[in-house]
């Protein structure tokens, strides 16, 4: 039996309380929740790189974050207060829970495609963020976690669900996927392409850290370093006798889609999910030539993402190696220069 929540004054949270670099452990209000919106209490985060550029404070997070602000929005926890109107959920339940905020009036959204949602609002970057004790979140954003999930996966299940949108953009079975950007989501598209029984899966890099650990969390992916290794010599020692069939871009660099585009078959799909710095040239003759279809992928599908990537999870799929480090949040200064040392996987920070 649950015992009854009694609620504290203040919690302990990670803000961007000034316009600089870092964040600062402050002591902030518990939210009060409305009638169609949960109390959870987090027991986990996971940092993001868009925490990162919130904490780096460049030139995107200067422009959209305002501050004070909580930021975080990979988390894991359990409901402790419900409003009146909120069905289907229960307190003591674990949960993790979308991070995307919609309205419910765009055309996207009456269509059933809330990920489309041109009013989208982001938690922890527009809205007070899960680096806290305790977060409100809209009852309809919450994923309910099953036993077999721990609480350190669920508070990755938003890069794995960018992963798996990425990932499951494109038939898989039984084809070629060139994977660009060893990255944590990266990687993880790389283990989810070979759940999805792709024949073989390449993922390139220029940081030898990063193509280890994709090795670790995937044996079976083959890791090439584009600064020691020519992508056109992998493809014949595969026994590819055209190219890839499917691209999944997560790098951000333009170097590595040129490479994608010409590495990839006539007709060849790529799924976009790494952001350029800024503006870069597109040789855009040569994916027209090449007949190939490229879809840019922002977040998660709400929700078919996340019930696959969940029923993937309790039926074999393993990403737990993914995670390199784990900190309690008093040691939160550590967790993020792991995170920004490029030499990490994902970083967990213990709130319990």
């Amino acid at each position: 039996m649950n015992k009854p929540f009694i609620k504290p004054n203040q919690m302990k949270a990670l803000e961007k309380s000034n316009p600089q670099e870092g964040l600062w452990m402050v002591e902030a209000p518990i939210p009060d929740i409305s009638e169609n919106e949960v109390l959870i209490r987090v027991n986990k985060t996971g940092i993001c790189g868009t925490d990162i550029h919130i904490w780096n404070w460049d030139e995107w997070a200067s422009h959209t974050v305002p501050t004070p602000m909580i930021t975080g929005h990979e988390f894991a926890g359990e409901i402790v207060e419900m409003g009146r109107d909120v069905k289907g959920l229960k307190i003591g339940q674990r949960c993790s829970g979308e991070g995307h905020l919609i309205d419910y009036d765009s055309r996207q959204s009456r269509a059933g495609k809330f990920h489309l949602d041109p009013g989208t609002r982001g938690v922890g970057v527009n809205v007070q963020g899960a680096f806290a004790q305790y977060l409100k979140l809209p009852a309809f954003n919450v994923v309910p976690l099953p036993d077999n999930v721990p609480d350190e996966i669920g508070a990755i299940l938003d890069p794995l669900g960018n992963a798996v949108h990425t990932a499951l953009s494109f038939d898989l079975l039984g084809e070629d996927v060139l994977i660009t950007g060893a990255g944590p989501i990266g990687i993880m598209a790389a283990a989810v392409a070979r759940y999805a029984g792709a024949r073989n899966v390449v993922i390139t890099d220029i940081n030898p850290d990063r193509l280890t650990l994709a090795e670790h969390v995937v044996p079976t992916v083959r890791t090439v370093d584009v600064t020691k290794e020519d992508l056109n010599d992998v493809i014949p020692e595969l026994g590819m006798t055209q190219g890839f069939d499917v691209g999944m871009e997560m790098s951000g660099s333009q170097a590595a889609l040129d490479q994608m585009v010409e590495a990839l078959v006539m007709g060849g799909k790529i799924a976009l999910l790494g952001i350029p710095p800024g503006k870069s040239p597109v040789d855009w003759s040569r994916i027209v030539f090449k007949a190939i279809t490229i879809k840019g992928v922002y977040g998660r599908e709400m929700f078919e993402t996340w019930y696959k990537m969940i029923a993937m999870l309790q039926n074999g799929l393993d990403v737990s190696r993914v995670i390199t480090h784990k900190f309690h949040v008093n040691d939160f200064v550590d967790g993020f220069k792991a995170m920004k040392s490029g030499q990490s996987g994902k970083v967990v920070l213990d709130w319990t």
